[in-house]
């Protein structure tokens, strides 16, 4: 019995493409150390930090303020808001589409602003440029 790794995938999968020197050595570590040092790069970096961070300390916040309510404001969250719908629940269902809307802005941000300088420098990198 043969043991195949990817004998439970569909026949028409796309496997990960083999690592091979066919195409060259690639970037030397020069070459990533001078598109390290570039402006671009210092501006892919910059735009990824001012959306990344701000984001992250929002989103904490919020979600540690959800966790600090749910235990020191009881009274608060059991308030009913309609039917069987309390604030607690309410503020627990809006942690979920607080996550999504982050994803969406995010996805939005790095095809706008990221992924097109990404691209230019990696296309430098690989010689495409």
């Amino acid at each position: 019995m043969s043991h195949d790794p990817e004998a439970h995938l569909p026949p028409r999968h796309d496997p990960l493409p083999a690592i091979s020197d066919e195409d060259g050595p690639g970037p030397s570590a020069e070459e990533f150390a001078r598109v390290q040092q570039s402006a671009e790069f210092q501006q892919l970096r910059s735009r990824f930090r001012r959306f990344a961070f701000p984001m992250t300390v929002a989103f904490l916040v919020w979600y540690f303020a959800y966790v600090l309510l749910s235990t020191f404001a009881e009274d608060l969250m059991s308030v009913p808001v309609i039917g069987y719908l309390n604030v607690g629940l309410l503020l627990g269902l809006g942690q979920f589409v607080t996550t999504f809307l982050i994803t969406w802005l995010y996805v939005r941000h790095a095809n706008r602003n990221l992924d097109p300088v990404a691209g230019r420098l990696r296309a430098e990198l690989e010689g495409e440029a």
